[in-house]
């Protein structure tokens, strides 16, 4: 056969099987995998997510979650799964870039996940126990200079975006904490609830409803300036820490090698979602402002910048990497 008419029947055969990929996916139900226990912040965001994702896709949606180890037993999951847009990963930086480069045996690194999309991004709330008599970012600062290492601060797991909240809040003020780390978001914020921690920087939809019934008494929020997201509460400047700042954010993962005409009708899909008025009212309810990323390359090159941060506060908190 020539070797010209090879070349164009090669061609294609390519672009069939290209086209085929966006023409027939999805044809049966996906996952959406949550590193954290049900009712943390990103399984939230995965729960009023889902329903319209998968009317968007035309197939449902079914949320499990995988708690444990700061979200990366959620996150090897899928990294193992197969790479055919029918498992996505929804996670912060924590599981899929700053876990991995702490632990030496996570099994996976920020290159076996395609970046479909960003969602959302918040402050953190910082948050203290209603009998620690702590009710201003400078008291709270007092009382952990006075006693350096007796106050304890809660997080949903080595190397989340809580834990390096408290890291940053130490760097900042000169103060020392002891941090407690747990599985999830929900179990940490109950151990500031008990007294077993007096302290916590939580993501603002596990602790709205708290700090509205007095369980927990709200400090700040971790952005420089205040929130439309969380009312009455100053931000850091106010506070009295203008060079403190840090945000939480959730994305959606695939696979590596997962066919990029997928990867794209995921990204689409997540768009239309994401913009429903209903999607955005509930996140915002919740604490969480809606957040879509133009393209998985834009989300990409957010996800370059963001390392470098969290990076830098590895190396301020004296983090070692796990063996």
């Amino acid at each position: 056969m020539n070797i010209h008419i090879k070349c164009i029947i090669l061609f294609f055969s390519v672009l069939v099987s290209f086209l085929s990929h966006a023409e027939s996916f999805p044809d049966k139900p996906i996952k959406l995998v949550v590193g954290y226990a049900p009712g943390g912040g990103t399984d939230l965001v995965a729960r009023i997510l889902s329903p319209y994702l998968g009317k968007a896709l035309g197939q449902p949606i079914v949320v499990e979650n995988r708690p444990g180890a700061g979200g990366s037993a959620a996150a090897l999951y899928v990294a193992k799964s197969k790479p055919d847009g029918y498992t996505l990963l929804i996670s912060s930086a924590s599981s899929v870039s700053i876990y991995p480069s702490l632990n030496t045996k996570a099994g996976y690194q920020l290159k076996d996940f395609e970046a479909v999309s960003q969602l959302t991004v918040a402050p953190l709330v910082l948050v203290v126990n209603k009998n620690l008599g702590v009710h201003s970012v400078a008291e709270l600062i007092r009382l952990a200079k006075e006693a350096p290492g007796k106050l304890n601060y809660s997080s949903s797991g080595i190397g989340s975006g809580p834990h390096f909240a408290g890291v940053l809040f130490s760097e900042v003020t000169g103060s020392q904490m002891t941090h407690i780390p747990f599985k999830s978001g929900s179990p940490a914020v109950v151990s500031v609830m008990t007294g077993e921690s007096q302290l916590t920087f939580a993501t603002t939809p596990t602790v709205m409803q708290l700090i509205r019934s007095g369980q927990l008494i709200g400090l700040a929020v971790t952005s420089k300036d205040p929130s439309s997201l969380v009312s009455n509460l100053p931000g850091m400047k106010a506070a009295g820490l203008p060079n403190y700042e840090i945000f939480q954010w959730n994305g959606i993962f695939v696979p590596a090698g997962t066919p990029k005409d997928i990867v794209n009708k995921i990204n689409e899909s997540i768009r239309s979602a994401m913009n429903n008025p209903t999607v955005k009212k509930s996140l915002e309810l919740e604490g969480t402002e809606v957040f879509i990323s133009d393209s998985p390359e834009s989300f990409n090159i957010f996800l370059k910048n963001d390392a470098k941060f969290w990076s830098r506060l590895i190396s301020a908190g004296g983090i070692k990497a796990f063996e």
